[in-house]
């Protein structure tokens, strides 16, 4: 402990000040400290070092940001944060401070932050003898009957020292002092009761006047003093004074009692009669601002409240009210007032400290804010409860008296409530409690803990095929529930392989507002849905996503016309199916079968029958394409039968096909092959008609010239041949199955034939070789032949000897074999040289010509007939023929 007194001296109003420094009492007990220091020091003047005092080093008072705060507007020490000291800022007047309270002390106190820490500073002042003592007023003038007896009190008015202590007033002094001693008494309420006693009786006849000086001198170095002069004048006697129902009264009254508030009433009697017997009431000796809160009535005595009475400003009030006859005796009535306190101020809170911002991932036990609380009142009515609202993750703990801490409780979650509002309340237990409360808000600052969400985890759209690239598919949203740049999304593609392609050639995804484009036009019948997953991505550190899985079906537009897979059509040959004239009704003729690649409704098919050679013998099944005869096949029909099917989808619009299905009506397969030969084929106009026209002639032109080389060539070579004869391979002679026979009753052929012919000029021998059945049920004829397109497993050779009979056969029959052989059957002048040797063949006997049989000669004979007629292009009479040879 160390103790710096401080002592001035002032002697008079003239001598110097001397000041000692008494030694300042620290203590830091729970954060406390404690200081002495004399009033009136100047500004800058050193207090104590409060960073020693505290433990706390410079360098935390920095980053702490170290402030006062003081309750009252007046701030009197100040920081100095660089040294850790305490120093004066302003003048500081004890006497203003605390009047006559001593000791006279105030309080203020040091907050840290970060973390936050709160000390309690009390600085004590000491009271320096800076005033003298000085009396209400400069004169008194007393009257006193001249047959005053001795002992005689009379009143004076005390004189007032703002010091405390020695520096106030230590006592009285009366001069001279021949007929008067003075008596000095002290109060219950710290004041003064002064009265001059008569000593010795006046004589108004020796001495009308008396003029005394009555001095208060205080206790400090140097002293200090104040008189009042003194005027008696003496008058005649007057033998009884006024004396007072009781010395000492006694009244409670409330504190803000309204003015005019009757306190309570004083009485006194005087045996006197007539004017001296009369008594008045006044109320002297004690402070002015007593003489402000009460009222006497001169005549009554009843004494009434004047001004604002304060509990806290003084609890008890004593007055001396002085009963007075006109004849100059007084006496003094003690009146002792006691203020009762009333529940009258309201509990204050100040916010010391406060955070309005806290981080979401705060610890329970944070602290946010330190509030003071203060009541007044006293007693109960001073007493203090402080709580906040319960709805709220905050708790208020207790810590320096008067002072409360406010915490978190609980984790805080912004995604759930980005703010709360705290209310603090106090109140005291006064009878009716006051309360006060203060509202503060507090925001959640955010930390990025929450990841974006889809609205759905898995997404679907129906996307139409033969979209434009750039179509904007759908949006996909993610939200999230953080704030700032940590909800702020943006969206990725995840790279997959689809059908082998990557999926960033199939769509993309805009990063900002998640629109999905198709890059490409799809096709649904590529592709009829693919899955992809996009990614939402917060800009938070470090960064949150989710991912959400998003299906394209593709749907099928009506883009794709129906395809016909049956019957084929072919570009040089014509397809023809074979009704017998026996077929009854409903006989299933063909079926036209067609496929759609689209699908759903854009895929149902319907059959049309659209064009035929005969409406009425013919349907078509509206479902299935099935061609049935709808009445009995006459021999009036005509053979050749075509029909034009249209094939339908049921799109929107529709799409077609169309297929010419030819039909034979026929018994036997030599009839079709002589009617179908020259099967007409469509002509079809168009604008380069002109060229065809001279294409063809051209061609006739080149023919004719041609058939003219051959024509000379001919005649030249069988001129030479009938002179010079040679060895030459016979003519092949075809051989055609027999005739062809409907089975199951379908009406169509069910086999194929397929021949191969093999003619040689120089070689021994010639091939015919005959194709096995075939499953097929559809003759393809080419015009220009009157064999089928189709080749089939070769069989044995009808002349498979390696020795020909023809060998040793007569010259006329080698010779007629040879022409035969040589002559082109196409040309015209050939025509009649080939029936004379089909004649001559014929006639031929057998021993001539043993190994060609009768059969073979008819074959050879059917094949030089046919060509005459190919030639002269009569299929009708060449079926006739094939008819006749059986075959």
């Amino acid at each position: 402990m160390m103790d710096c007194l401080w002592i001035s001296a002032r002697r008079g109003r003239w001598q110097a000040l001397f000041v000692i420094l008494c030694l300042l009492k620290l203590s830091s007990v729970s954060g406390q400290a404690r200081y002495s220091v004399p009033e009136e020091q100047a500004e800058g003047s050193f207090v104590g070092n409060i960073g020693r005092d505290l433990g706390l080093d410079v360098a935390r008072l920095i980053s702490g940001k170290a402030r006062i705060i003081t309750k009252g507007s007046r701030q009197y020490i100040d920081l100095n944060r660089d040294k850790g000291t305490l120093v004066i800022k302003e003048r500081i007047d004890r006497e203003e401070l605390c009047g006559k309270t001593t000791p006279c002390s105030f309080s203020f106190e040091v907050i840290l932050e970060n973390p936050i820490q709160l000390y309690r500073v009390t600085v004590e002042v000491i009271d320096i003898n800076d005033n003298s003592p000085s009396f209400p007023k400069d004169e008194i003038s007393l009257k006193i009957v001249e047959n005053a007896a001795a002992g005689t009190r009379f009143s004076l008015e005390s004189a007032e020292d703002p010091d405390v202590g020695v520096n106030d007033i230590q006592k009285y002094t009366l001069k001279p002092s021949d007929h008067f001693k003075l008596e000095v008494q002290s109060q219950t309420d710290g004041g003064t009761f002064i009265e001059m006693v008569l000593q010795n009786p006046l004589d108004r006849e020796k001495e009308e006047t008396h003029t005394l000086v009555l001095l208060a001198s205080d206790g400090g170095e140097p002293h200090r003093s104040g008189t009042v002069r003194i005027h008696i004048t003496v008058l005649d006697a007057n033998d009884n004074a006024p004396v007072c129902s009781q010395p000492v009264y006694k009244a409670d009254v409330k504190e803000n009692s309204a003015v005019g508030s009757v306190v309570t009433t004083v009485s006194a009697n005087d045996a006197d009669k007539g004017h001296y017997g009369e008594v008045t009431y006044s109320i002297g000796h004690v402070a002015k601002e007593t003489k402000q809160l009460f009222e006497v009535n001169i005549k009554t005595g009843e004494i009434k409240v004047a001004g604002k009475l304060d509990y806290e400003k003084s609890k008890l009030y004593q007055l001396n009210v002085k009963a007075s006859d006109h004849g100059g005796y007084t006496d003094t009535c003690k009146v002792n007032i006691q203020i009762i306190d009333e529940n009258d101020n309201v509990p204050t809170i100040q916010l010391m400290s406060f955070s309005n911002s806290i981080s979401e991932d705060s610890p329970p036990g944070t602290t946010i804010a330190v509030v003071n609380v203060d009541d007044e009142d006293s007693d109960g009515n001073g007493v203090v409860k402080c709580s906040i609202n319960s709805d709220v993750p905050f708790k208020i703990e207790s810590s320096l008296t008067g002072y409360y801490t406010i915490v978190t409780e609980d984790f805080l979650d912004r995604e759930s409530v980005p703010e709360y509002n705290i209310t603090i309340i106090v109140s005291d237990q006064g009878s009716p409690p006051l309360s006060s409360s203060k509202n503060i808000n507090v925001k959640v600052s955010d930390v990025n803990d929450s990841p974006p969400k889809f609205d759905q985890s898995e997404y679907s759209k129906t996307v139409p095929e033969n979209n434009s690239p750039g179509f904007s598919v759908f949006t996909v949203s993610a939200r999230d529930a953080d704030w700032g740049q940590n909800a702020r999304v943006s969206y990725f593609l995840q790279e997959k392989q689809i059908n082998g392609a990557a999926v960033s050639s199939l769509v993309s995804v805009n990063s900002e507002n998640g629109v999905i484009l198709a890059v490409r036009s799809f096709d649904y019948e590529q592709i009829k849905w693919f899955e992809f997953n996009v990614t939402a991505r917060d800009a938070g550190s470090p960064p949150l996503s989710s991912v959400a899985t998003v299906r394209i079906i593709i749907q099928d537009q009506n883009d794709n016309p129906p395809q016909v897979l049956y019957p084929v059509q072919t570009g040089g040959s014509l397809v023809a199916e074979i009704v017998p004239r026996s077929a009854d009704v409903g006989y299933l003729v063909t079926k036209v079968v067609a496929v759609d690649v689209d699908s759903g409704q854009n895929a149902w098919l319907s059959y049309k029958l659209q064009k035929a050679t005969d409406r009425a013998l013919f349907e078509v099944g509206l479902q299935n394409g099935e061609i049935r005869t709808i009445r009995q096949v006459t021999d009036k029909d005509a053979v050749k039968q075509r029909l034009t099917v249209i094939v339908e989808d049921n799109g929107q619009p529709s799409r077609s096909a169309t297929v010419i299905v030819n039909v034979a009506v026929a018994d036997s397969f030599p009839e079709v092959l002589s009617e179908f030969t020259d099967f007409p084929h469509d002509k079809e106009y168009n604008d380069n008609l002109t060229f065809y026209l001279v294409l063809a002639l051209a061609v006739v032109s080149f023919l004719f010239i041609t058939c003219l080389v051959v024509i000379i060539s001919v005649k030249i070579y069988r001129w030479r041949q009938s002179r010079v004869l040679y060895h030459s391979s016979l003519p092949v002679i075809p051989y055609y199955p027999p005739r062809y026979s409907d089975t199951l009753g379908t009406g169509t052929l069910p086999h194929v034939y397929n021949y191969e012919v093999c003619r040689t000029t120089d070689s021994r021998r010639s091939d015919c070789k005959f194709g096995g059945a075939g499953s097929q049920n559809v003759l393809i004829m080419d015009p220009s032949s009157t064999g089928t397109m189709q080749r089939m497993q070769s069989e044995k050779s009808i002349l498979d000897e390696p020795d020909s009979p023809l060998e040793v056969a007569p010259l006329k029959i080698r010779s007629v074999f040879v022409m035969c052989s040589s002559v082109n059957p196409t040309h015209r002048d050939a025509v009649g040289q080939l029936a004379e040797i089909s004649e001559l063949i014929a006639a031929v006997p057998p021993p001539s010509l043993p190994n060609v049989t009768e059969e073979e000669k008819k074959a050879l004979k059917h094949t030089l007939w046919k060509r005459e007629m190919i030639e002269h292009g009569d299929t009708r009479r060449i079926i006739s023929i094939l008819g006749s040879l059986d075959y």
